[in-house]
Formats: C-alpha cells, sequence, structure tokens
C-alpha cells in the first residue's frame, strides 16, 4: 500500500505510527478473511450452479489468489513501513517496505506456480520459479538490500562530499537501489547501492 504524500515526509508521534501500524494489520487480516470468504463461495457457486463450466474454476482460483495475494504482500509490507517509522526516518522504512514486498511478490508467484501443478510436481515447480525469480532479481534484491544498509548504518548523508565507488561528489539522494552525487560539473551520478558497500567511502572535509 502506498504512502500519502503528506506524511511521507513529516515528522510523526509515536502514537500516530503505532495506529498506522495497526491499520495495516487490520487491513492483512481483513484480506486474509475475505479471501477465504470469497474463495468459499466461488467454490460453492461453482460445485452448485455452474458444474458445466468446473474445467474453468482453476483459472478463477488463480486470479483471485494473485489479486488478494498481491494485497496482502502490499499490507505486510506497509505493516513493516509504519512499524520502521518509530525509529527510522522515511527514506529508511521505505527501503524496508520494498524489500519485504519484493521477496513477498517473488513468493507468491512461486506458491501459485507450485499450487496450480500441484503434488511433488507443483513442488519442484514452485521452486524452479523460486529459484528463476531469485537469481533474475539477485541484483535488484541485492542493490536494495545494500541500500537498507546505507540506510540504517548512515555512513554518510545528503550534503556530504564523498568519493564513493571512485566518484567525487556531494550526496544528493539515497534511494533503496542507487546513490546520487552531483559532481563539481555538476553532472548527476547515480551509484548503485550494492557497489558502494562492497567499496571503501571516503569522507572529504566540508569547506569552508
Amino acid at each position: 500500500m502506498g504512502v500519502p504524500q503528506s506524511t511521507s515526509q513529516e515528522k510523526l508521534s509515536g502514537e500516530e505510527v503505532a495506529k498506522r501500524a495497526s491499520a495495516a494489520m487490520i487491513r492483512i487480516v481483513f484480506y486474509v478473511v475475505l479471501y477465504v470468504v470469497v474463495a468459499a463461495v466461488i467454490q460453492w457457486v461453482f460445485t452448485s450452479f455452474l458444474l458445466q463450466l468446473m474445467d474453468y474454476i482453476t483459472y478463477v482460483q488463480i486470479l483471485l489468489a494473485i489479486a488478494f495475494g498481491y494485497l496482502i504482500v502490499s499490507g505486510v509490507a506497509s505493516f513493516f513501513y509504519w512499524s520502521m517509522r518509530v525509529k527510522y526516518d522515511h527514506a529508511t522504512a521505505a527501503a524496508i517496505r520494498n524489500v519485504v514486498r519484493i521477496i513477498g511478490i517473488g513468493a507468491l508467484v512461486a506458491a501459485i506456480a507450485g499450487g496450480v501443478a500441484g503434488g511433488a510436481a507443483g513442488v519442484a515447480l514452485g521452486g524452479f520459479i523460486g529459484m528463476v525469480i531469485g537469481f533474475a532479481c539477485q541484483q535488484v534484491l541485492g542493490q536494495a538490500i545494500a541500500g537498507l544498509f546505507l540506510l540504517i548504518a548512515r555512513p554518510f548523508k545528503i550534503g556530504d562530499s564523498v568519493n564513493l565507488a571512485g566518484e567525487d561528489g556531494i550526496v544528493d539522494d539515497v534511494s533503496t537501489l542507487f546513490t546520487t552525487i552531483i559532481k563539481a560539473d555538476n553532472v548527476k551520478v547515480l551509484i548503485p547501492n550494492n557497489s558502494i558497500i562492497g567499496s571503501k567511502i571516503y569522507l572529504k572535509p566540508k569547506s569552508k
């Protein structure tokens, strides 16, 4: 679930953050219960009135699982975001939310694929798809986790003069995937966060 622009950057009280985290948890429970109810109703409708269309119920269940699965994953990611806002700022909490969302969607796809195949074949297919997704997302997920570490450890902050991965400049932004610096000639450089984690970080003294 997204975070309103008006509340993403403002300073929130502990009570307000706890209230939003609780609301996110309530949404998760609501989506799970609603999914179970809707799935049961659809199963009943097909078995009672649409026997001639039973061959299509699997496709309906897949669409239902994808829709509610995405809502549940987004709700969990939102819960993590608001839970982290108690201690961390918006950027750090948003990085955690994005990592949780990526992992959740990957797990959702693997689980649905395994469920469709069924049995031992389903387990094997789910595992294979999970490996494929993991391999495909390895670079992105690695950068996201590296960005998360940078946001939590804070070895540098916006406005610092630094040398990152061999690039000199002023830190302009630190996001989930990239750290942006502006060089002396005003060229903006986006440096992948995983390359920063794996190299030395030079903090230069500020010019007076």
